[in-house]
């Protein structure tokens, strides 16, 4: 199973510094549901993993996020795509859960979920918390310059490479799937497997 794991706010909607809270606060941001739709097209599947202490900060319930997910799948399926699953973390920093990003038990719990090896999962986030909850579960981890990361310099974004050797930089989530994608045509021309994954090109 070919599975990514993508972070929420500031990754696939627009950031806000007062949270997101509701469907209509809830904005893509530009080209990402289009790339998430290429990104099921070439056969991976898509999970989120988010932070949404707004819950613990009684800041919205259960049925608003339920309702901004449905929003996001409705707009996701216009578009021919969709998230397999939603992952949240309800906890505020105070309660001291492991599930809160920069930890890893949101990805462990996603690995346990789709019997997957994480070394093998992907993990595009915009912030320096993302990629180190990415690497702590092992996954491969790729940092998008939008939400957060629009507010990082280069030397910023260099020392968050250094902090976790391996990290990719992408302009946006656009970008991340052009490259996964093209990564994947190179290596399926290397071995002479079709894009179907039946047959050889020689």
């Amino acid at each position: 199973m070919k599975l990514i794991i993508l972070d929420r706010d500031g990754t696939i909607n627009e950031e806000r510094d007062d949270y997101v809270k509701s469907p209509e606060e809830w904005v893509p941001m530009p080209g990402a549901l289009e790339a998430i739709a290429r990104l099921n097209h070439a056969g991976w599947h898509t999970v989120v993993a988010t932070n949404q202490s707004g819950l613990g900060r009684g800041l919205f319930d259960m049925a608003m996020l339920n309702a901004m997910h449905l929003k996001m799948n409705q707009l996701l399926a216009k578009q021919g795509g969709r998230i397999d699953a939603v992952f949240f973390c309800p906890h505020t920093p105070e309660d001291q859960c492991d599930c809160r990003k920069p930890l890893p038990g949101l990805m462990e719990l996603i690995g346990e979920r789709y019997g997957v090896e994480l070394s093998q999962v992907p993990l595009v986030g915009d912030s320096l918390r993302d990629v180190q909850a990415g690497a702590s579960a092992g996954c491969p981890t790729h940092l998008v310059r939008t939400g957060r990361g629009s507010l990082l310099d280069d030397a910023q974004v260099a020392a968050i490479q250094k902090l976790i050797p391996g990290t990719q930089v992408h302009a946006d989530l656009c970008a991340f799937a052009d490259s996964l994608i093209r990564q994947e045509r190179k290596l399926r021309g290397e071995t002479g497997e079709t894009d179907s994954g039946f047959g050889r090109l020689n």
